[in-house]
């Protein structure tokens, strides 16, 4: 068992895993990346895109390359928290109650069209983004490790969905989409012989328990006093922006740390720069904008990135000698 791993060895397996994913995926290189390094901080995903592009196929391919187990929940109004966490059934033979586990005990969950589930079940799964663990009749189960839960929705079908609540989309590291390849992938895709079997060619290029030490690895990477004040100048920013109702939480600026981290790792580096935590924050932060008047879709989320983004451009940078 891999038990602690090396900045360079890390930086290594982070890119063997990416460029093993984007060989067989068309979406765009630095989505898979967000993806990887998501998984490497510890975070779970987001994806928010029009029906047929892949986002299901990421997560699968992510399970294939790392070699963990894989469940894909599809979200439909009728699933009840039991069917996602198990539950307690009665075996007349032990005369008692055993725990029979649901498919949220895999390394990486697929929650299809998760916007599709009603609030009770949504929030089932507050507990196990959070805390790794999962409640059931008063007894505390805990999930498999590495764990990672993989959400996909799709933002322009409003019928019969339910918008996740703010409390949710905060457990979120990462919120992205993918949108259309370009038109030469795509001919390829469509000239293809495999193209219904995209994840055919791709094999195993870790372990789990080495990704669970690049996840080690990633959180003791270093962010010095400068940078730490400029990555919370840009949340604390988002708390008074004009058009915003609330902006980033104390778990955002967290979280955008570790995703920072993460890059800083896949760069080589055991120490956070600025440029880190820039590459970091279009991702980790516009899904924890509430948006004055904003309705339900596509519009707010660009909105709300075009905000982050207008937010980085104008806070200054520390200087090379302040680090």
């Amino acid at each position: 068992m891999v038990t602690s791993m090396g900045t360079s060895q890390a930086r290594d397996m982070l890119h063997a895993v990416a460029d093993a994913l984007n060989a067989v995926l068309a979406c765009p290189r630095e989505t898979v990346e967000a993806t990887v390094l998501t998984f490497a901080a510890g975070g779970h995903v987001l994806l928010e895109d029009v029906p047929g592009v892949g986002k299901t196929t990421l997560a699968r391919a992510l399970a294939t390359a790392i070699g963990g187990t894989v469940r894909r929940i599809q979200f439909t109004p009728d699933l009840l928290p039991g069917d996602l966490l198990g539950m307690n059934v009665y075996s007349r033979a032990m005369e008692s109650f055993a725990f029979h586990p649901g498919p949220i005990f895999a390394n990486i969950v697929i929650a299809d069209e998760i916007n599709r589930a009603d609030p009770k079940v949504q929030s089932a799964l507050l507990e196990a983004m959070g805390e790794g663990q999962v409640s059931v009749d008063g007894q505390t189960h805990h999930l498999e490790q590495p764990f990672i839960v993989v959400a996909t929705q799709n933002p322009i079908e409003l019928e019969g969905t339910y918008p996740l609540p703010e409390a949710q989309l905060d457990r979120f590291m990462v919120r992205m989409g993918f949108g259309y390849p370009v038109a030469g992938t795509e001919e390829r895709m469509v000239m293809s012989d495999h193209a219904s079997r995209p994840l055919e060619g791709l094999h195993r290029v870790a372990e789990l328990d080495q990704m669970q030490a690049i996840r080690d690895t990633c959180a003791v990477v270093k962010i010095s006093q400068p940078v730490a004040h400029y990555l919370v100048s840009l949340t604390a920013a988002t708390r008074t922006m004009e058009g915003v109702s609330y902006g980033v939480s104390p778990r955002g600026s967290l979280q955008l740390a570790a995703l920072s981290r993460a890059k800083a790792l896949y760069e080589g580096r055991d120490f956070v720069l600025p440029d880190d935590v820039r590459w970091a924050a279009p991702f980790a932060l516009p899904h924890r904008l509430v948006l004055e008047n904003a309705g339900y879709g596509t519009a707010p989320t660009g909105l709300a990135r075009q905000l982050v983004e207008s937010l980085i451009e104008r806070t200054p940078v520390p200087r090379a000698s302040d680090r």
